[in-house]
């Protein structure tokens, strides 16, 4: 297909068709020869429109052709302002000191050869919270992308986040006249605006930056189609803009936000140095607006030092304020967000600042803000909209850590302290329910039944409550401080006691020793020695399980316990005093002391009908006999253990009694290997692990690993060991055991 004549040939075939000569048409129109010839030559490629009606009567041309005429020389003004340059739309200054995102630079450049045949403009969406740098990273990759887009780069402010976004329409007349249009051919109609916009643009190689974008409705409408490249920045994720590439800023790491910081102070930095200068970039979150706030303002001050500055922004309650320079202020950043939420929103998101933990869930955040989960949700998603909240795949959110900051200044200068205190103890309240209701699915059947909150969300299941637990530990045991440190005894003690069974799950990595601590000194406060002596009790099995073990405490504990219980007459703490006070012994060699004392504790166990806790004393008289060499009468121990354990009518606790299996066999297993009953051993320690896969990671486990694998190197099984020596390594890793760790490790190459 050929191309379209130009105006300058139209005008002279149509002046030719109608035998005219210049001086003809020139006195029949009124048009000066002179420029009737600048015309047809093409000098003047655009003529005024007058000019041209006047030529069309001359030349008496229909009306097909008549539009057509004035049409060709309207895209000739057209093209012929697009050549002019205007000074409009032109890119900010780009900082000199940019620093980092290199992967999302190289995102820029994917960006620019993405393939535009379908004659649909390629457009790319830049999101982050306020503070996170889209504005000057736009900047910058449009500035090193420039050179790839001869037709010209426009730079346009769309004010999303001001109480008046930009309206189409100013916003399309401003890229027009950029554009080189001149006012009185821009449309008055947004539709005439965006049509003519879009045919601007439609075969030229052109890069458009739209900042600080307010929603899709004000978007779309400055979306060319054809070759060009559109850039969009906005705190929003504008979710509703269709086939568009999103790339998401997040706080720059902190070597980066170290670095930036650094060229920010320039010849001055290495003065500051480079702990004080890490330590800054941390306390600002890795925010690039947070990180040039503290840059200008120790620049400016030449008396101050990095030290300094960071010590008075370790101070949290005046962490905001000290983040200002100039008109910089990050607290009017996270400001202009938060203005944009509905009230609801707004109060969910200031006392979220309540949450002891680092994230929440919408439950939780329904909570706090008096609001249904539905609504909830709702606020929550308007919050991760707007930037002010991150969220997961596991439907749990965060606050940045300046951020957060901010919203406790809101809750402070918007809630009065009463509301404050209600919101705080409706928390507490609700998580330490939901806390004790959790730990309540790993006791009997019927202690659940007569003792669980039907009030609280689903928490049937074991698999419900233990992810609860995990999930949420930060908040729970956060408001069990609080519940304790303003004397409500009474839910401390509970929430405790719910956690004994529960804790056996998940002895390695958590805080048992703090929790059990405040359930004995609130069963002190209350003056129940039985309640202490449990709670003594369930802190004694902490210190037995959790490395490094200290026998020394081990045994003050024990003596503790069986102290607390003898003033009770609690008969069953009594045998669990006996218990600890074994297991001390024990650990400290008294073996022959150690054996009485769990034989005391096993018979009071036997006799009371605690089968769960008689099992584990055959554990412990086992473990006796194992060190006094009478391998044997220990094996004897562990196979009645497992015995009782793998019998559903023994009266055992369903879960106690999975637990106890593993733990036997594994047990049996060391006492195999010890008679040289090797190929037993074998079999019975793999046994034991599979067994223990069922569970969390546990040193238990570990120990199996490591037993199993000496027992193959001593059989010649070279691989075999080698493999059970590094998963052995792996699970000791895992629970925090590093010192087993590296020996598993330094012993597995020497297996063959």
């Amino acid at each position: 297909m050929s191309a379209q004549p130009s105006f300058a040939e139209t005008l002279r075939l149509r002046r030719r068709a109608a035998s005219l000569t210049l001086e003809q048409l020139a006195a029949a129109s009124g048009v000066s020869a002179r420029t009737l010839s600048d015309m047809e030559r093409g000098r003047s490629k655009g003529p005024q429109h007058r000019t041209v009606t006047a030529l069309a009567d001359a030349l008496a041309l229909d009306e097909p052709a008549r539009r057509r005429f004035i049409d060709l020389a309207r895209e000739g003004r057209l093209r012929d302002h697009w050549t002019r340059p205007t000074g409009l739309c032109q890119l900010p200054r780009s900082v000199d000191d940019f620093t980092g995102r290199a992967a999302e630079l190289n995102w820029t450049s994917d960006f620019l050869n993405v393939d535009s045949s379908a004659g649909v403009a390629v457009v790319g969406l830049i999101t982050g919270a306020a503070g996170s740098g889209k504005t000057t990273f736009a900047v910058r990759a449009a500035q090193t992308l420039r050179p790839n887009f001869p037709d010209g780069v426009f730079f346009l402010d769309l004010y999303g986040m001001s109480q008046h976004p930009l309206a189409v329409d100013d916003a399309l007349g401003l890229l027009l006249r950029a554009l080189g249009v001149a006012d009185e051919q821009i449309p008055g109609d947004t539709t005439g605006r965006a049509s003519l916009y879009r045919s601007l643009l439609r075969d030229r190689r052109v890069l458009v930056v739209l900042d600080n974008a307010a929603s899709e409705e004000q978007v779309r409408p400055l979306l060319p189609g054809g070759a060009g490249r559109v850039v969009v920045t906005s705190r929003r994720l504008l979710a509703g803009l269709e086939g568009v590439r999103r790339l998401s800023l997040g706080p720059l790491p902190l070597p980066e936000a170290t670095e930036l910081l650094t060229g920010i102070l320039s010849d001055r930095a290495a003065a500051d140095g480079a702990p004080a200068l890490s330590q800054l970039a941390q306390l600002c979150g890795g925010l690039p607006l947070a990180l040039r706030i503290v840059g200008n303002r120790l620049v400016s001050r030449p008396g101050w030092n990095a030290a300094d500055l960071a010590a008075r922004l370790a101070n949290e309650d005046r962490r905001l304020d000290q983040l200002r320079a100039g008109d910089l202020k990050i607290a009017s950043a996270f400001g202009m967000s938060y203005e944009q939420l509905p009230a609801p929103a707004r109060r969910i998101f200031r006392r979220l600042a309540l949450v002891p933990g680092r994230d929440f869930d919408a439950a939780l955040a329904g909570v706090l803000g008096g609001a249904s989960i539905e609504d909830a949700w709702d606020a929550l998603d308007e919050l991760v909209d707007l930037g002010l909240l991150e969220d997961s795949t596991s439907s749990r959110y965060r606050f940045h850590d300046l951020v957060r900051l901010f919203a406790r200044d809101r809750l402070q200068e918007e809630d009065t302290g009463t509301e404050r205190d209600a919101v705080t103890e409706r928390m507490t309240s609700w998580l330490l329910r939901m806390a004790t209701t959790a730990g309540r699915r790993f006791e009997s059947a019927v202690g659940r039944a007569d003792r669980a909150d039907e009030d609280l969300a689903d928490l049937s299941s074991e698999d419900e409550a233990e992810r609860w637990l995990r999930v949420n530990v930060d908040n729970w045991l956060g408001v069990l401080r609080h519940a304790a440190s303003r004397g409500q005894h009474d839910v401390v003690l509970d929430c405790a006691t719910s956690m004994r069974w529960f804790s056996a799950r998940w002895m390695h990595g958590w805080p048992w020793q703090e929790i059990f601590g405040l359930g004995a000194d609130a069963a002190a406060a209350l003056g129940d020695p039985t309640h202490q002596a449990a709670q003594l009790t369930y802190l004694a099995r902490v210190f037995h399980a959790t490395p490094p073990v200290d026998p020394d405490v081990m045994m003050r504990y024990a003596a503790q316990v069986l102290d607390a219980a003898t003033r009770s007459g609690a008969t069953a703490q009594i045998a669990w005093g006996h218990t600890y006070v074994a297991r001390a012994l024990l650990r400290l060699g008294r073996l022959g002391e150690a054996a009485e004392s769990v034989s005391r504790a096993a018979q009071i166990f036997k006799a009371i009908g605690d089968i769960d806790a008689y099992c584990q004393c055959l554990g412990t008289a086992g473990e006796c006999l194992r060190g006094d060499g009478r391998y044997a009468e220990a094996l004897e121990r562990y196979l009645e253990m497992f015995d009782l354990a793998g019998d559903e009518g023994s009266g055992m606790t369903p879960t106690i009694a999975a637990l106890t299996l593993p733990n036997a066999l594994a047990a049996a297993g060391l006492c195999l290997g010890l008679l040289g009953r090797r190929a037993e051993a074998i079999v019975t320690f793999t046994e034991a692990i599979s067994l223990f896969e069922q569970f969390p990671r546990s040193g238990s486990q570990a120990r199996c690993l490591q037993a199993l694998a000496a027992v193959l190197a001593d059989e010649g099984r070279a691989g075999e060991s080698r493999e059970a020596y590094a998963r052995a390594a792996d699970v000791f890793e895992a629970i925090g055991d590093a010192e087993a760790s590296v020996r598993c490790r330094d012993l597995a190459p020497a297996a063959h």
